[in-house]
């Protein structure tokens, strides 16, 4: 059966009729559409203090599975020593993968941790919320990506073929480089992470559903990792900096866990945004 042509005035202004398919595909995207939004519209009404407990529940995996990386990787990396940190990595490749993939998992837990975070202060001020989250968010890509020349050692001490045309120093020398840039992106991200605990320390001081002496340590815990702008003199007080930033988000964490939100002063600040 021959279709009537359509006007060629409806079809430059993109009305031309719709077909009988065109009809069916409109029809299933606006159901697809409605289910979505019936689907989002129950965890929109969820109380404030069991998102607070899940951003608690995530923070606590995230504290977990970064310090069972850190515990895998302890030891194994020497630094200004290629030949023992060689031999280390060829003698413990389960662990140091092991180590590598749990990195990667708690940076995830991060990633989800900021999403849950943007959704707990948007009340307070959504566009520093998102500025923090858009921060957190970098700090993440980049460390996801400096993971990724913690696999190059693990590439220059196999036993590819094409690696005979190095010698054994000089591939000890590129591992050990490898494990460098590695440190370098960490430095990098970490000032990222600085400029979110610096913004999220000042959201939570602004808000009324959180004690604002959780948000004060979170600040100079921000404060402390912008100081990896200059690496010596983070490398100098990188213990300092680091008890702080675990003190301050493991407080928040806690109180998350424990405490919740008042549920009542959130929703009031919500309402006045």
């Amino acid at each position: 059966m021959n279709r009537p042509p359509s006007s060629p005035r409806l079809t430059c202004l993109g009305l031309a009729p719709l077909t009988s398919d065109a009809v069916g595909k409109t029809k299933m995207g606006t159901a697809l559409k409605m289910g979505a939004a019936l689907m989002i519209e129950p965890i929109a009404k969820v109380s404030p203090r069991p998102k607070a407990r899940i951003t608690g529940v995530v923070y606590l995996l995230y504290f977990l599975t970064a310090v069972l990386g850190m515990f895998f990787h302890k030891g194994l990396v020497v630094h200004g020593d290629a030949a023992a940190t060689a031999s280390n990595i060829l003698a413990h490749q389960s662990l140091f993968r092991l180590g590598l993939a749990t990195g990667l998992i708690s940076t995830a837990c991060y990633v989800g941790l900021t999403a849950l975070f943007y959704e707990l202060f948007r009340p307070v001020s959504r566009g520093l919320s998102l500025l923090a989250a858009f921060f957190s968010l970098l700090g993440c890509a980049i460390l996801a990506f400096a993971s990724l020349f913690q696999l190059g050692p693990l590439v220059v001490l196999g036993s590819s073929q094409y690696l005979r045309a190095f010698t054994v120093e000089q591939l000890r020398a590129l591992a050990l480089l490898f494990f460098d840039l590695h440190g370098e992106g960490v430095n990098i991200c970490f000032v990222f992470f600085g400029v979110y605990c610096l913004l999220l320390g000042y959201l939570i001081i602004r808000s009324a559903f959180l004690p604002r002496i959780l948000g004060v340590p979170m600040a100079f815990a921000g404060l402390g990792w912008l100081i990896f702008l200059s690496p010596p003199l983070a490398n100098y007080l990188s213990s300092y900096i680091l008890v702080l930033g675990f003190l301050a988000e493991l407080a928040l964490m806690l109180w998350l866990l424990v405490m919740g939100v008042n549920v009542q002063r959130w929703k009031e600040q919500a309402s006045a945004t």
